[in-house]
């Protein structure tokens, strides 16, 4: 059994083709497997990897635990957020690894830059770069002022 306590919360993911999943979260976002759990028909039952201090787990479609996959061309309704050092960097390498771009890196009122893409899976991946601490009270400000130039 393990000592390393395991985090509150794991996001699980399901895809059709789980070990090219686990391939284009390697080569896009520097993700690191750490178990991987083959079926009998040589599909991912089970598969655990890391992006930076994250831990996520990942398996093919599954009828009988109740893990379907999204259908094809859909995206999920959920939004992964990577913290990065360069925002344009981990954009382009996800973009050269086979993501579709969302959004450009942008400079954002809140003090971040921000880019989103969409993997080839459905999901959507979000890269944060800090550029500046934003006070809640300037938040507020900078947020009406822009709310103000879109009336």
């Amino acid at each position: 059994m393990s000592q390393t306590p395991e985090p509150s919360v794991t996001i699980s993911l399901t895809c059709r083709r789980a070990t090219d999943a686990l391939d284009f979260y390697a080569r896009a976002f520097g993700a690191k497997e750490l178990f991987r759990m083959g079926g009998p028909d040589g599909s991912v039952a089970h598969a655990a990897f890391m992006i930076g201090s994250a831990l996520l787990n990942i398996s093919d479609e599954s009828p009988e635990w109740h893990a379907r996959a999204m259908p094809e061309g859909g995206s999920a309704s959920c939004l992964f957020s990577i913290a990065t050092e360069s925002c344009d960097e981990a954009f382009t390498r996800a973009v050269e690894a086979g993501a579709t771009p969302l959004n450009q890196p942008n400079d954002y009122f809140w003090g971040k830059r921000n880019a989103m893409v969409r993997d080839p899976f459905g999901y959507r991946w979000s890269f944060s770069q800090h550029l500046e601490d934003v006070s809640p009270e300037e938040l507020s400000k900078r947020a009406q002022a822009l709310m103000a130039a879109k009336q």
